[in-house]
């Protein structure tokens, strides 16, 4: 028997498509804070300043770094990549699928393995997938400057046939095509989740009547549940092994990863590191944790929380969800206080530093920060550099003309973040999301440990200003006990664990 796993994300499905007819420099010393070149005029105002006061002064035990800092014991899982329940390609295609996919990069990667599931499903060779322009990242970056085209064919050689680009009898069939009109080849009433028999219904007709099939939009369009195991099994193998960035990608990211398991060393001595990451064990390696921060304007806006910038806060950020989502933001019609409540609003960077200290981090941590840009720019983060001084970013650890490749390039600097990520000893996101999801089902999948903030608890323990450091510090010890792992909880990433014979 051997066990296999997939592992998806909710969605937090509030971009715009552009679709016709629907809304479809220099080097810098190590000792320089981490930066942000993008300011927001009203900065979030520190809630918390006892707390953050006590927090300074507090010691953690030697056993409480043992426990923090340990790795996991055997889950008990097997990876499904390698099993016996996998199909082979079938002899003859019945067609090309084409998918266009909005979103930020980690929202577009569960779209890519929800395609290769489907052109499974549909048994049809699948073009690369086309990644739309994200409406609030602004980046054109395209699959094959993203993740390495070549691997990801190979990998998925005996199961699906992926191909770059259409044959020349079809090479009428691109995204302006579609943008100028209502054609035929065109699927754009894909449901939300929707079910592989749908497909089998909808889609299929389309592809034996003109030999392609082009769905738009496409993200999240497939369902979590009730699909085939070798489906299931697809799934996993294509986001887990195919999906692989391409080597500049990788080759910054292992240099930021040596920069920080060697902490304490200059720039100048960084020089002298060893280029592969193999030789850090025998040398001695140092461990790090990683944060995304996840405390952009958007999120900010999104949220319809209170981030304490008083009445122009509050216009600005009302101003900003007209222009992105015309109003219409679910949130806005609770108060601050429901929404912290409820686990709703996204803990501020002065939030995210309370509970890392809470749990036993010390400001001799080595804290990679993996973030676009943080709403309030560089003064919103100052409590959280306080607590934790050696907290460095892409900026910080790297010249920058080895940075030239990704920089102004969303995706690519998030490509980064997610490399650097997967090898951290642990991560933690401020609040869910794509990268979060994404990254905890790949840890799960790695057995590598990654704490995941009890929203709720957190934001009622917030709401409580007359707390002290010691009550908060066991309510939040308590709390995360068992949220330290890679466990799924109801609302978060989706584990599914199939049987193959």
């Amino acid at each position: 028997m051997v066990g296999c796993q997939v592992l998806s994300s909710t969605v937090e499905a509030h971009y715009r498509s552009s679709w016709v007819g629907e809304s479809l420099s220099g080097r810098r010393d190590s000792r320089d804070a981490v930066s942000y070149h993008t300011r927001e005029w009203n900065a979030p105002k520190p809630k918390h300043v006892r707390l953050l006061k006590e927090a300074l002064h507090h010691r953690s035990s030697l056993r409480q770094q043992f426990e923090l800092w340990s790795s996991l014991p055997n889950q008990g899982w097997i990876p499904c990549v390698d099993s016996e329940c996998s199909l082979s390609l079938p002899e003859k295609s019945t067609g090309y699928l084409q998918v266009f996919l909005d979103g930020g990069l980690n929202q577009q990667r569960m779209g890519i393995c929800d395609a290769v599931a489907v052109a499974k499903i549909l048994n049809v060779t699948l073009v690369i997938p086309h990644l739309e322009v994200n409406p609030v990242w602004q980046d054109s970056s395209s699959f094959v400057e993203i993740f390495d085209a070549d691997h990801f064919i190979r990998e998925l050689k005996e199961e699906v046939s992926v191909v770059k680009e259409l044959p020349s009898d079809y090479s009428w069939s691109t995204r302006e095509y579609y943008a100028t009109g209502i054609r035929a080849t065109r699927i754009k009433t894909a449901p939300i989740h929707a079910s592989a028999q749908w497909y089998l219904e909808n889609v299929l007709p389309v592809l034996l009547r003109y030999g392609i099939a082009a769905i738009a939009p496409f993200s999240h369009r497939l369902a979590f549940d009730n699909l085939p195991k070798d489906i299931q099994q697809l799934r996993c193998k294509v986001n887990f092994e195919a999906l692989a960035f391409v080597p500049h990608i990788r080759v910054l990211g292992d240099t930021l990863i040596n920069r920080l398991r060697f902490h304490g060393k200059s720039k100048e001595d960084m020089s002298k590191l060893p280029d592969r990451l193999d030789d850090l064990a025998e040398q001695g390696s140092g461990k790090y944790i990683v944060l995304h921060l996840r405390f952009d304007k958007d999120m900010a806006a999104h949220s319809a929380c209170d981030f304490g910038g008083g009445r122009a806060e509050k216009l600005a950020l009302a101003k900003y969800r007209q222009v992105i989502w015309q109003g219409r933001v679910l949130n806005s019609q609770f108060s601050d206080e429901e929404l912290r409540s409820q686990g709703r609003c996204p803990l501020t960077p002065e939030e995210i530093a309370l509970l890392l200290a809470a749990l036993g981090f010390t400001n001799n941590t080595r804290l990679y920060l993996a973030s676009h840009k943080v709403y309030g720019g560089e003064e919103s983060i100052s409590a959280l550099r306080k607590l934790f001084p050696r907290m460095e970013d892409k900026k910080s650890l790297t010249y920058a003309d080895e940075r030239a490749k990704v920089e102004g390039r969303a995706s690519l600097l998030a490509a980064v973040d997610y490399h650097v990520s997967m090898q951290s000893d642990i991560f933690i996101s401020a609040s869910p999301g794509n990268m979060h999801n994404a990254l905890l089902g790949h840890r799960a999948y790695k057995n590598l440990k990654t704490i995941r903030p009890s929203m709720a608890l957190l934001g009622q323990l917030f709401l409580n200003r007359s707390m002290q450091w010691a009550e908060f510090q066991r309510a939040v010890i308590d709390g995360h006990k068992n949220r330290r792992a890679n466990q799924s909880q109801e609302g978060e990433a989706i584990h599914i664990h199939i049987s193959c014979s």
